[in-house]
This record gives C-alpha cells, structure tokens and sequence, in this order.
C-alpha cells in the first residue's frame, strides 16, 4: 500500500467523553468519520447513523467529471452482552458523469449501492475498566490527571461481516451478485484532554478476485462535553480501486441521544479527484436497563487470590487466638 503522507492523522468515533465502558449516558457513535470504536453502543441500545453527502470528482485520464450524491447508514444495536453489537452498514450513490472525450460532451447516471454489510463485532480487550476496578492512586492527584504509558495499551475489537453486493454494479467490481467477507480490527485509546485515537485495519472481499485491504486512523478532540471535532485519514488498495481520502469535522450533542456533524472528504489521486462535503445525524433508542461490569479474567483471577489471601489470614488468625489462649492456661 502506498502511504504518501508523512504522517497519518485522523479521527475516531466521535464521542464526546473518555469512555472507559460499552454503555455511555452520552451518545457514543462512529459519526463523522468511517471508522470504528473499539466500544459497542450496549446492550438493548438501538441507534441509527446517516448521512448525505455531496461532492464533485474529476478523471484525468478518463476526461470525466462527476457530481456525485451519497447516502450513507448505519444501524447499530447491542444485545447479550455489553461487548457485543450486530450492524447494518452501506451506501448509496448516485452519480451524474460528463464525458468530455469527443467534441460533443456526453451526459449519463449512475446509481446504485457501494456496499451492503451485514455483521458482528466483540470487544476482546478493555484495559479501561481494567483501570477503573483497580481504583484510582490514592497518594498522588496528579498522577490520576495526566497521561501515562500505560494509555497507550488501547481498547481492541474484533468485526466480521458480510458484503451483499448486486449483480451490474458500477461500483462494485464484480458483474453478478456476491456475498463475501469483511473483516476489521479496530483499536482505540482515549486519552487525558478529551482525545480519542482510533485505527482500523481492513481486509475485505478476500474471497472475490478483488480483494481489498486498508486502513482508516482517526483522532478526535472533544473540546468541550457537547463539541468535538476531528480528523481521518484513510487509505484503501485493490485492483479494482485504490485510494488514499482525508477527512475534517466537527459534530455537536444536541441532547444525549442525538448528535448532529458535518465534514469533507479530500482525495489526492487525479484518477479521480474527490471533494466531498457531508452532513450527518445519529440517534439513540436507549432501552439499556442494567450495567454489565466488563471484568477481564486477570481482574477475576487477582480477586480469587485476594479472597484466598484473606481466608488463609483469618484462618492463620484463628490458630493464633487458641495458642495464646493455651499459654494463658484459659
């Protein structure tokens, strides 16, 4: 994959606290940027993400310019556990293209789904709760307000789905109708400040003749409890089309269940160029009754061994108490 900018920066799901759980009492969404948390939205949440976007592309070597329209979703809804949540997730775009190579430009549409996935994603690791359950450092305020190396061990999930694609699709590279994988592994780290990083590592379609791998790195700042704002960089390569898009924007809580955002989408191929503009909402039915405590097995193990610490000692105690009682002839 070629990585042409020095540094790649971007965003997460935007959110506009450090969650250190699955269930917020804020909105936790992956608006608006593409990527995704590492976090589920909880258990017997519903919610519901879109957006329409609207932008111009330009191909040199095909002499074409296009205004394209987008409609993007995302519904979301956590059950069973706090680690889990099932999705539906795709696109829609509709293009109007101009032909330019003859001397009389041709005009003609486009339309149809970009993608269609039907999938599951499981937090695997959460070294926040972790944290949280430990307690905080009872000797130093300082040392629980800042940064520390340990905030580099991020939050990992683990996502599996199913792209539905259909058959004539201009935007998919396959002629007849197909059902393949998609796979991502998301990281993320919240940091002191309200700054949020997310990376997703893509492989997609592996089982057409045109797979794809990628890779989408978020960061987010929430620069206040109702603000936030971000950057992505995203970068994608398969035989079919490879390219590499910069994201910036802000979102805004207009209460705890929605959130509104806009952003644009920056290209830097010429095979096309691409300058999109977006808007966005995301709304939540939250249904969530009862918290879950995410406990990871070194917690529970530690928490054995404590117990058993502290039987051993009682029971020590014990043997103590009737010696002395002995020596004192009672």
């Amino acid at each position: 994959m070629n990585i042409r900018l020095p540094f790649l920066f971007l965003l997460c799901t935007i959110s506009f606290s450090t969650v250190s759980a699955q269930y917020t009492e804020m909105i936790n969404t992956n608006r608006p940027g593409v990527s995704q948390g590492a976090f589920s939205v909880g258990t017997n949440v519903l919610q519901v993400e879109s957006g329409i976007s609207y932008g111009k592309e330009k191909h040199n070597l095909l002499e074409t310019e296009t205004n394209g329209l987008a409609i993007d979703y995302s519904i979301r809804y956590g059950f069973w556990k706090e680690r889990l949540e099932v999705s539906l997730m795709g696109e829609f775009q509709s293009n109007k293209v101009t032909d330019n190579r003859s001397t009389t430009a041709r005009e003609y549409s486009l339309s149809n789904f970009k993608s269609n996935t039907l999938g599951g994603k499981y937090l695997i690791y959460d070294p926040y709760r972790k944290r949280e359950l430990k307690g905080p450092n009872l000797y130093s305020w300082n040392a629980n307000h800042k940064n520390q190396w340990s905030d580099l061990i991020p939050a990992i999930s683990v996502y599996a789905g199913a792209n539905f694609d259909f058959a004539d699709n201009p935007f998919t590279p396959e002629t007849e109708a197909k059902i393949s994988p998609k796979f991502v592994l998301s990281t993320q780290n919240n940091f002191m400040g309200g700054w949020v990083f997310v990376t997703n590592i893509i492989v997609d379609r592996v089982t057409t003749d045109f797979p794809t791998y990628g890779y989408i790195v978020t960061l987010t700042h929430a620069t206040n409890r109702w603000f936030s704002v971000f950057l992505e960089n995203q970068g994608f390569k398969s035989d079919f089309y490879s390219d590499q898009l910069l994201r910036g924007g802000a979102a805004t809580l207009v209460n705890e269940n929605f959130q509104v955002d806009l952003s644009l989408t920056y290209g830097f191929k010429d095979t096309p160029s691409k300058f999109y503009g977006r808007v966005g909402v995301a709304y939540r039915f939250d249904m969530h009754d009862k918290d879950e405590y995410l406990e990871d097995k070194e917690i529970k193990e530690e928490k054995k061994e404590e117990k058993k610490k502290e039987k051993a000692k009682g029971k020590k105690q014990g043997r103590q108490d009737i010696l002395n009682l002995d020596e004192d002839g009672e």
